[in-house]
């Protein structure tokens, strides 16, 4: 009888722990399949509306020590040695959203980089388009690098520039006490001078800090590439652009990401 009483308590608790389990299983599964995360939603989320499930992007904090037992402190990556670069080590979400200098020069929202999350795109084959063509390589929606984090991580493209080398090796020659930024010798009033008017930009204080320092324009083109090509930017008209377009320029687009000009305004750069 005691045995019995003893099997049955345990099934009652297996069947609880089972029941309880699966609750939360049933959870995550409504979660994943939110509306949220699927296409056109995504881009009409709010920030508030992503943090609510995934706060602790914005509230990790970097080890103080690494697992060999490096301080972080001691540590500078390369990126770091641009003179934008304030403060110490940061996690990836923060120092895109929550720095000082991220806030001073970008606007960017959790929907800027992500684009949706839809699980069946997490496919190991790629998905071949209605034209049987080019295969789409693009695993996961979760974030698309090639239409994202390559705007601003590509590389530095002086060969479209007729420049002779690399910014860092032959900036100390187009720069001076009285110009400080050496990109404004051409990029101030004569060439690709409609520029950042994009909503996940602000503009006008890009161009008030460029004034002082290249490595504001440097550090989005080129400065902190993490891939080996460079993002293929719109190329706005602007006051006396030439009528005839480079060969390396013959497929850019006259305009932006239309997602991109959603809402702006000349008015919308922060101080």
């Amino acid at each position: 009888m005691m045995r019995t009483r003893v099997f049955l308590a345990l099934a009652i608790t297996g069947m609880l722990c089972c029941a309880a389990t699966a609750a939360r299983a049933g959870d995550y599964s409504r979660d994943v399949w939110s509306p949220l995360h699927l296409a056109p939603n995504t881009g009409k989320a709010t920030d508030a509306q992503c943090l609510a499930c995934h706060r602790e992007i914005l509230e990790a904090k970097p080890k103080a020590k690494s697992q060999s037992g490096i301080d972080t402190a001691s540590v500078s990556p390369w990126y770091q040695s641009l003179g934008t670069y304030v403060g110490g080590q940061e996690t990836f979400h923060r120092r895109h959203l929550a720095t000082t200098y991220a806030r001073q020069v970008m606007n960017l929202k959790c929907s800027t980089c992500h684009l949706g999350h839809d699980p069946r795109d997490n496919r190991s084959v790629p998905q071949i388009p209605a034209d049987g063509e080019t295969p789409l390589a693009t695993m996961r929606k979760n974030v698309n690098p090639e239409k994202t984090c390559l705007m601003c991580h590509g590389k530095f493209p002086f060969e479209n520039m007729g420049l002779p080398g690399e910014w860092s090796e032959i900036r100390a020659d187009m720069e001076s006490a009285d110009a400080p930024n050496g990109c404004l010798t051409c990029h101030g009033d004569q060439i690709r001078t409609v520029r950042h008017q994009v909503n996940y930009l602000n503009a006008a204080n890009i161009e008030d800090l460029a004034k002082s320092s290249s490595d504001v324009c440097y550090g989005c083109h080129g400065g902190r590439a993490w891939y080996r090509i460079s993002f293929p930017y719109p190329r706005h008209v602007w006051p006396g652009m030439p009528d005839e377009t480079p060969d390396w320029a013959k497929d850019r687009p006259a305009e932006s990401d239309p997602r991109f000009l959603e809402g702006l305004t000349t008015t919308s750069a922060k101080k």
